[in-house]
């Protein structure tokens, strides 16, 4: 199936992470750009904040602040046709944390860079739970021959904790929620894996016993090469999962039944949110082509606690 979309605005520098405001707006990140943008219904785009290296995903916390994963930059190659894609890790890489931006007045923050003493390699993706604390994935870098392992972290909003709650995965990217905050899920671009576990406690996840490589256990994954991006849930429990190279959302049930394939118009389909009066409206960041498009979803998106 094809997605019948709209673009809301276009000319943005590789847009990811993007957060469906109360007020009709929709906040990105450009990932090559350095920044936080506001997109307006009407195309306006407002810079936020200057952020620098590479931000990632985004999710709004409990005191109404914007918080970054910091990826720290990608080099990058530009295609014929103006297709921007990342290669590997920035010459000037910066290394990799967490980043809160007030929205009033777009001071940037830096909550974490590290984690027992382990740096920080790409942060990746984030969500908020409940108790307004977040989970979120760590990429990793690739540079030369090596590639960093990925892992899921759990963090307070205040800067004051974090832990690593899974380890080792493969460049994980989208983290989500179950509708009733029980569930974890991770997807790992590379391997185009969806990972779930059941949360125990703050930052506790039960995890599954060898082969598991980090506890979890597979949900799914899609027909033939695809990589798996940043996702957002639905109402009812599934999962949207953004996919690369035919670009387009994956949907899975939470039983691991893959339900549907979403055709869209350009093989970087990197994130989603839902919004709307009705949690029906999808926005879809397209970033090889700097677009943000907005899709009528068949059904309401899960509304996230902040």
């Amino acid at each position: 199936m094809k997605l019948d979309y709209r673009v809301v605005t276009e000319g943005l520098e590789f847009p990811e992470g993007p957060i469906a405001m109360p007020d009709g707006s929709v906040l990105v990140v450009e990932i090559k750009g350095g920044r936080l943008i506001r997109v307006q219904p009407n195309g306006e785009k407002q810079v936020v904040a200057e952020l620098g290296g590479g931000p990632n995903g985004a999710a709004i916390g409990p005191d109404g602040a914007c918080y970054v994963c910091q990826n720290g930059g990608f080099n990058w190659i530009k295609e014929p046709d103006g297709f921007d894609r990342p290669h590997g890790r920035a010459d000037n890489y910066t290394g990799g944390s967490i980043q809160r931006v007030d929205l009033a007045t777009g001071e940037v923050t830096t909550l974490y860079s590290e984690c027992d003493g382990e740096p920080l390699k790409g942060p990746n993706d984030i969500v908020f739970d409940a108790d307004g604390n977040m989970w979120f994935t760590e990429h990793g870098k690739t540079y030369g021959r090596t590639m960093d392992c990925g892992a899921v972290f759990f963090a307070a909003a205040d800067g004051s904790f974090i832990k690593q709650a899974a380890f080792p995965m493969v460049t994980a990217n989208g983290c989500g929620l179950s509708p009733d905050g029980k569930t974890l899920y991770a997807s790992e671009t590379e391997t185009g894996r969806l990972w779930h576990w059941p949360i125990t406690g703050p930052g506790e996840l039960a995890k599954e016993a060898w082969p598991s490589p980090n506890g979890g256990k597979l949900i799914g994954g899609p027909t033939g090469y695809q990589r798996f991006d940043s996702m957002a849930l639905e109402e009812n429990g599934n999962i949207c999962v953004a996919t690369l190279v035919t670009g387009g959302i994956s949907v899975f049930s939470p039983q691991g039944e893959t339900l549907e394939y979403w055709e869209g118009p350009e093989p970087y389909c990197t994130n989603i949110c839902f919004g709307g009066p009705d949690m029906k409206t999808a926005w879809i960041t397209t970033s090889g082509y700097g677009r943000l498009i907005a899709v009528d979803w068949p059904r309401a998106g899960l509304k996230l606690e902040y």
